[in-house]
This record gives C-alpha cells, structure tokens and sequence, in this order.
C-alpha cells in the first residue's frame, strides 16, 4: 500500500505542491489537480450549506466529464455517500434506486432532470441540474467556483464512500457499501494488474458509475499517471483516439476485444502506443489472437465489486486463465456444502482476505442478501471456477448460469465464447427453456452484425463441429439488442423463454 493516509490528502498533497500537473484530459482538454482541488474544495462546502452532512447520500447522474470528476472528489472529500446512477436509467429501475437509497440531492444531466423527476419514486429527492452549456451562470457552475471554506475532519479509512448498485441478473440491485480503504485496495489492485507505473496514460471510454471506472479515478494520485477520457466507446475511431491521447493502458470489458478484432484490418493495427490491455472477459483465442494482431499485452482479471473490484490477475503470458490472487486475497473452489475442491475440479470461487476493508462489509439495507453473499468473513462469489495444478485459476461462468441439457451439466458462459467467435456475431446469450423430456433444451439468443449474410440454420452448422453435441442449442432466435447491466452483463431474465419465434434445430421455422 503507498500511503497510509487517504486520498483527499493526497489530492490536496498533489495540488498544493504541483498544481498544473495534469490529472485528466476529456476529449483532449486538461483537467489540472490545482482545479480539480479548487472545484471539489468548493463544491462540497456548497453540498455542506445545502443541509447535506456526513454519511448522507448524494446521488451522480452524470456521463464521463471534467464536472462529474469534480463532484466525486467533492464527496469523497467530505465523507458524503456517492451514489453512481447509471445515466441510462429510467423508471423502476430508477425508482428503487432514489428509494433504497434516499439521497439528499442528485446532481444530473440537464436533459436527464425530467426523467428523474418523473420516474415515480416516493422518496422527495432535490434535483441539481448540470447544463449543457457550461459558461452558463448556473447552481452548479457557481457551486463550483465559490471561495473554499474551512474544511472538517477528513473521513477515516473505514468510513462509507460509496454504495455501487450492483445489478444482478436476477433480483432487484443491491447496494455494495464501498469504504474509502476499499476503493484504494481497487485501485492498488488496478495498478499492479495492469502493471502500470509513472509516466504511463489509461484510456477510458467506460462510465464512471461502477468500480471499473471509479478505482481509475484514484491512479494518478497513487502514481504519476495520467488518465485519457473520450465520451464514448467507438470501434473505428479507437486506435486513433488512444494515438491522439499517448496512451498506454486500455480497459476492456465483455466484447469490446471482439468489437475491435472485427474492424478491418489498418496501419495503425500496430502504429499505437498501447502497451497493455487489462480487463476480464478475454477468452483464450480472442486474448491470442488481439496481442498478436495489435501487439499489446492482454492482462485478465476477475473479481467483483463486493471485493475490492480486482480479486485475481494474469501476468499477460497465456489466455483462458484469469491468474493468481492478488497479495491480500486467497481464493479457493468450493463445492455447494463449502467444502474446499481439489486443484482441477470445479466448484464455486470462494474469495478470503486478512487485509482489513478488503472484503465489502455487506450489503446497503440488505441483511438476507449479505448473508448469503458474506459467509464466515469469506466472500461466496456466486461464480464457477477451477485451479490448474499450476495454480493458475479458470473462470467457468456464473453459478446460475447453467442448465441441465441431455443429463449434462452446461455452462451457458462457455457456449456463448464459441459463439461469439462467428465472425457475423456481435453478441450472444444463451438460456435454458422447457423440454418435453424433463431437464432443460437450450436456446440461442444473437445479435448479428450489420449486413450478416448468416441465418440461424448456416449459424447452428457452423456451431455444430464446435460444441459438444450436448451443447448444441436446439432453439435459435435472432434479436436487435440486448438489455444490459452497468458492467455490460446481459439481463437474461428478460428475455423470452417463448421457443414459438425461434429457429428449432429438431424441425426447422
């Protein structure tokens, strides 16, 4: 660990000893750590004389720019609760979040103020808009720029941070109550599994509003790095975007790899600064076939936000493995009793640590879920794995996401990697629905690609010498998009269990 103090000192450390050096650039233009001090100075003396104190909950509904950094930091600062909403956030799902987590104020988009205000939640909730038009005189402009006043205590290592609703596939989201330690255990863990150091850039397109974005934030005060945001992940603009930013480090999650392999081939392929790409969701063939074709490292990690974000990473080496524990984790397989697995065999991924804050210490107004989650102070990840004799851990997928096909036991995750491999696929997800013969048939959702010339028949072909035959699914049905979580995991408790639309192997539609 750097530092045994927290970092809004380091912040003001940083800005009272080099002002101009720059922490981040937004689409190229520079935020400094002398504004970045100032704005979030300011901005939490004006939360303060709004009536909010310490331990009270301020909502974000913010996109990726120069003021939702500022407004972090404020909290942060402050000992005030973060609340990350997800800017794509509507109704219900909008309204548990306001009631489960009663903030005091929600600073928001100006073109997202509405939906807020119209989402049905019963809690009373002040809305602070964002404008569009920054030059404007407005409440948060003026919050912003205000002469900073004296401020309190800063909050202690094991004081709230943040809560990060975590959206389940199944089930309402749950709160993760993230401590100031805890984010900096995150962002420890991110610099030593990205294996980044002074002078180096991140590239970062992904929002803010869950752990893979926030423990980012905290980089360039543990290190002398830079961090390089643009609005939005774009495919044919990427390797041009990071050239222009100098970057060194691109953070990957779910597809994004595939999204990239799948733009034609160019002379910036290999005309890049990037040194290393870290994330999780990277299979064996994908992670051979990027860092041959891009020249970069490929580091996967695992973990979950109940655990400091980053629980296991790989050295870049080889693919298909998500690597050893980090320094203050042990990780062991466990079958359904909790009886620890031999090296090989695979059963959940059971995550412990002796290194205080580590481990969440449960869930926000969430007893049942925590004790299911939290168990004898070791972290129950809810996750498939196994560990080579090499002690190299293999993530398998999500426990509850496999089906029972052919008197098999199938892992939904693994049929998915293949498919997703179609050069015409751009996603996939997999489901299990009713069979006449007891157990599950398995159905193929995909989303194609723009001009695919594949249908379901050539696709299940194609899937044939690819899977085991038990894997084959029976069902296939071709779909525009699909739901998704904030960490980009698909919402598969949406989706249609109907086979009347689908494509059936067995008789063909």
């Amino acid at each position: 660990m750097h530092h045994a103090h927290g970092f809004a000192e380091n912040l003001q450390d940083i800005a009272l000893s080099n002002p101009d050096r720059i922490y981040a650039r937004f689409d190229g233009a520079p935020v400094t750590f002398g504004e970045l001090n100032q704005g979030s100075s300011s901005l939490a003396g004006w939360l303060a004389d709004q009536g909010v104190s310490r331990g009270d909950r301020v909502g974000l509904m913010l996109r990726n720019s120069r003021d939702a950094v500022i407004a972090v930091f404020a909290l942060a600062r402050s000992g005030f609760v973060w609340v990350p909403m997800n800017p794509q956030q509507r109704g219900n799902g909008l309204a548990y979040l306001v009631d489960h987590s009663e903030p005091r104020i929600i600073i928001v988009e100006e073109d997202l103020a509405g939906i807020v205000e119209d989402c049905g939640a019963s809690y009373p909730v002040r809305v602070v808009e964002r404008k569009a038009d920054r030059n404007q005189n407005d409440e948060l402009s003026r919050a912003m720029k205000r002469p900073v006043g004296n401020e309190d205590e800063v909050p202690g290592p094991s004081d709230l941070l943040a809560l990060m609703y975590t959206s389940g596939t199944t089930g309402p989201p749950k709160g993760v109550m993230v401590t100031h330690e805890m984010l900096r255990i995150a962002a420890d863990g991110a610099l030593i599994a990205s294996a980044g150091g002074d002078g180096d850039v991140y590239f970062l397109w992904e929002p803010l509003y869950h752990v893979g974005g926030a423990q980012v934030l905290l980089l360039p005060l543990l290190s002398e790095i830079e961090l390089a945001f643009v609005s939005r992940f774009s495919a044919s603009r990427f390797w041009q975007q990071t050239r222009d930013a100098g970057a060194t480090h691109i953070h990957y999650l779910g597809g994004i790899l595939q999204m990239l392999l799948k733009q034609p081939d160019s002379e910036l392929d290999l005309n890049h600064t990037v040194r290393v790409a870290w994330g999780g969701g990277c299979t064996a063939e994908i992670h051979a076939e990027f860092s041959s074709r891009f020249g970069v490292e490929v580091r996967e990690t695992y973990g979950m936000t109940e655990g400091s974000s980053i629980a296991t990473a790989s050295d870049g080496t080889v693919g298909g493995t998500i690597g050893r524990p980090l320094p203050w984790f042990s990780v062991t397989i466990c079958d359904s009793e909790g009886h620890e697995l031999p090296a090989g065999e695979r059963g959940e991924i059971v995550i412990s640590s002796e290194t205080p804050g580590a481990l969440f210490g449960g869930y926000f107004r969430a007893a049942e879920a925590t004790a299911e989650t939290l168990r004898g102070g070791k972290l129950y990840t809810h996750d498939v794995g196994s560990i080579a004799a090499n002690g190299e851990l293999q993530y398998h997928g999500r426990l509850t996401d496999s089906l029972r096909s052919k008197g098999e036991n199938v892992s939904a995750w693994e049929i998915e990697h293949v498919v997703a491999q179609h050069p015409e696929v751009e996603d996939a997800a997999v489901v299990g629905v009713h069979s006449d013969l007891g157990e599950q048939e398995i159905k193929l959702f995909v989303v194609l690609t723009c001009g695919a010339q594949s249908g379901p028949a050539t696709l299940s072909d194609w899937l044939a010498p690819r899977l085991a035959k038990y894997q084959l699914p029976r069902y296939i049905e071709v779909v525009d998009s699909f739901e998704k979580t904030p960490s980009e995991r698909i919402r598969k408790h949406v989706l249609s269990r109907s086979t009347d639309n689908a494509w059936d192997r067995e008789g063909g539609v």
